[in-house]
Parts: C-alpha cells; sequence; structure tokens
C-alpha cells in the first residue's frame, strides 16, 4: 500500500461548516466591504486588488462605487475570484482580532490533525478562500490556535481547484509525489481532479449527508475513519 506522506485539507464542508462561511464570514464582510475599500483605498494591497477585479470583469475602467457593486455581486454569487477572496480576508481579519467570531472546526478535526502531525505527516490546506484568510481560520479556530499544524497553504493563485493541473503543482510545490498525498473534500468534482492528478483521496460527507452504497471516492462522515 503506498505511504501517505502528506494531507492536503479543504476547509468548507470538510474541517468546517459551510453555515458558518455563508452565514457569518460572507454577511460580515459584505456588510463592511463598501467602508472599508472607502478607508482603505491607498492601500497598496487594497489598490492591487481592486485593480485586479477591475481586470477580471473586463472592466478597461470602473469607478471606486462601480467596483464595489460588482464585489457585492460577486459575493451574493459566491463567485470564486481571487481578487474579492483577498478583499474578503483583510476584512475578516479585523473581526477575528476583535473577537467577533472564532471559526468553526468540528469536534474531531483539531485532535486528529494533532495526531496525524504527531505521526509526522505534514498538513497541508487548499481552499478558495485567500491564503491569509486561511491562516487567521486556522488560528483563531474555535478548537484555538490550529494554524502551526500546518506546513504551507494553498488558495486559487495555485489554479482551480476542480482542474487537475492546480493538483499537480500543489504537489511539485510541497516537494511530494502525488500518490503519497491524501486530499480531503466534500466536492467529488475536487476529488476528481485530485484522482485524475494522483492523489489519493477522501471524500467527507458530514451528516445529515450519508455515505452512498458506491462511491466514486473513499467516503467518511468524520476524520476519525480516515486513515491516511
Amino acid at each position: 500500500m503506498t505511504v501517505i506522506r502528506a494531507v492536503l485539507t479543504d476547509i468548507e464542508g470538510t474541517t468546517s461548516s459551510i453555515s458558518f462561511v455563508k452565514d457569518v464570514l460572507f454577511p460580515y464582510a459584505r456588510k463592511r466591504l463598501p467602508a472599508y475599500i472607502e478607508t482603505h483605498a491607498d492601500h497598496p494591497d487594497v489598490q492591487h486588488w481592486l485593480h485586479e477585479a477591475t481586470k477580471e470583469a473586463g472592466y478597461v475602467e470602473a469607478s471606486r462605487q462601480e467596483v464595489i457593486e460588482l464585489l457585492l455581486r460577486w459575493i451574493d454569487e459566491d463567485r470564486k475570484s481571487t481578487a474579492l477572496k483577498a478583499l474578503q480576508g483583510m476584512i475578516w481579519k479585523d473581526g477575528y482580532e476583535a473577537g467577533e467570531y472564532r471559526a468553526h472546526m468540528y469536534p474531531e478535526v483539531a485532535a486528529r490533525l494533532h495526531a496525524w502531525r504527531g505521526e509526522g505527516l505534514h498538513l497541508y490546506v487548499y481552499s478558495s478562500g485567500s491564503v491569509p484568510a486561511q491562516k487567521l481560520f486556522f488560528r483563531y479556530s474555535d478548537a484555538g490556535d490550529l494554524s502551526h499544524l500546518f506546513s504551507g497553504y494553498f488558495d486559487t493563485e495555485t489554479g482551480p481547484k476542480r482542474d487537475k493541473g492546480s493538483y499537480e503543482r500543489i504537489a511539485e510545490a510541497i516537494g511530494e509525489r502525488p500518490e503519497h498525498i491524501l486530499f480531503l473534500s466534500d466536492i467529488v468534482e475536487e476529488l476528481d481532479a485530485a484522482a485524475a492528478a494522483g492523489l489519493r483521496t477522501a471524500w467527507l460527507l458530514r451528516p445529515p449527508l450519508t455515505v452512498p452504497a458506491k462511491a466514486k471516492h473513499p467516503a467518511h462522515t468524520d476524520f476519525n475513519t480516515i486513515q491516511p
């Protein structure tokens, strides 16, 4: 049996509930985005991502208000825009640091991550949220600071999560052969792409979802049944 040396995990629906992101983080960023952009418009990082959003939308030029309205629409559409995710992460940082919320973790996740790290496995994150947002998520989790357990983070700047090439680039970046990496996700299309790149996979089906009789990928209702 192939030895697993690294675990690459998704966040939403995998380590953490989708509802926390949808019902807490997204509304928090949406409410504060217009004022945040107005008050941080001269910040180089904000300027960069506003420019990237304008470019992504295909605008030759756009007013600040037009870009704000564009970003709000993308939030409502749950668009996987790297520029939007970066700006959301900046806004979420304020909320985490102010103690307005803590990132949700499923009950068994922290213990399993600690155990896997203790067994010598290297842990990585691959999520559509920006790398800074991912680091905040695990630093300010309701299970404590878990950020030190991870050796690296990847977002959509690496590539789309349903693209085989993204997983090939991640394997190269972390210096492991694909077959030595186990990818955890709740999205079949992401698992399909990872498997096509040669990674091992684990499909998370959190309750009330149930494991089908026939599954394309090894299926689990929590981390405790995953044996890397």
